[in-house]
């Protein structure tokens, strides 16, 4: 057996992050039923290494492994003129990147009113600013149904479409999913998923302003990250499937002083509704921070923020968290 072997380019590159943090949780949420003081130094998540592929103008590939280690990227993509075809797991169309909050490993805001659904198993196809994808589902056990199986008929379905003009950034960006859960008795109920979000950044020169909203039903079911409960639930009592609606922004504002320094402020809500239930989940976060640069490729970051966590769709308070400190990291 034989393999084409291929004359590539390959330009490696890396990232080490450090977060030190020290957040401090109400009695609501502490571990003794106590407010709790703690830090966190460790070495981020998103920590990474990786490389660039070129094999021709055509065809190129990326790989990058974070420091689980686990595998974060790994794509092929060829650029067939009219549009590009792309394979293997890589960030999906409902992803929109606005805020530069560091605080829970470079969070932005994206479980706080963002939009985020990660990197996935996907083919995408994409032509000019219009991507659309097949991904891979995620398929949850859903509160109060006894499981024993799920069904899968379809991938998740996404599309997004990215509008630039001039300073101006627009994009639209949505995803379906569907799947039956299935008890031991051949049960069965349907879970539908749907997201529909708006994004928008606007450069002023040295002023930065951005801000998204979403919509949509069951979005923790589709694997969006939230920090409020955003999945559906099931009814035994009248046996059907309750559906969570929800919605999220951000709004972001940063001022670039200089090549070595730059401000930037955020704020993030959302809100979760579960039909029949006596309150809404609400969650929001606000954020200031300065990014310090202090040599190419070398920065800090201190930053300052909260999350107030609001009432449970039982009505029970959730308590909120301060959190402090800084991100350090050096790329290269």
């Amino acid at each position: 057996f034989t393999a084409p072997a291929f004359a590539a380019e390959w330009s490696f590159y890396g990232s080490a992050r450090i977060a030190t943090f020290w957040t401090d949780v109400s009695e609501e949420i502490g571990p003794t039923g106590d407010s709790d003081l703690d830090l966190d130094h460790s070495l981020q998540g998103n920590s990474r290494i990786g490389a660039n592929v070129k094999v021709s103008d055509n065809l190129v590939g990326r790989f990058e492994y974070g420091s689980g280690p686990n595998l974060r990227l790994l794509y092929g993509e060829y650029d067939f003129g009219g549009f590009k075809l792309l394979v293997g797991q890589t960030y999906v169309p409902v992803n929109i990147f606005i805020s530069n909050q560091v605080y829970g490993g470079d969070a932005g805001l994206l479980n706080a009113g963002g939009v985020y659904n990660g990197r996935r198993a996907t083919v995408q196809a994409k032509f000019g600013g219009l991507e659309v994808a097949l991904v891979q589902p995620t398929t949850p056990a859903v509160d109060g149904f006894a499981g024993a199986d799920t069904d899968v008929t379809i991938p998740m379905l996404q599309g997004k479409y990215v509008f630039k003009v001039a300073g101006l950034s627009l994009q639209l960006a949505g995803g379906y999913q569907t799947y039956k859960v299935v008890d031991a008795a051949d049960n069965d109920e349907d879970i539908n998923s749907y997201i529909a979000a708006l994004g928008v950044t606007y450069n002023m020169g040295p002023l930065f302003l951005g801000a998204n909203y979403w919509m949509g039903q069951n979005v923790g079911n589709m694997g969006m990250w939230n920090a409020g409960f955003s999945n559906a639930v099931y009814d035994a009592g009248d046996d059907k499937i309750l559906d969570n609606d929800g919605y999220g922004f951000i709004i972001v504002a940063a001022f670039t002083l200089s090549d070595m320094l730059r401000f930037e402020a955020g704020y993030g809500s959302t809100s979760f509704d579960i039909d029949s239930a006596p309150e809404k989940d609400d969650t929001m976060s606000y954020y200031l921070q300065a990014q310090i640069n202090l040599a190419k490729g070398v920065s800090i970051v201190p930053e300052i923020g909260r999350y107030a966590y609001g009432d449970s769709s039982s009505g029970a308070d959730q308590g909120d968290s301060i959190y402090y400190g800084l991100k350090w990291q050096i790329n290269f």
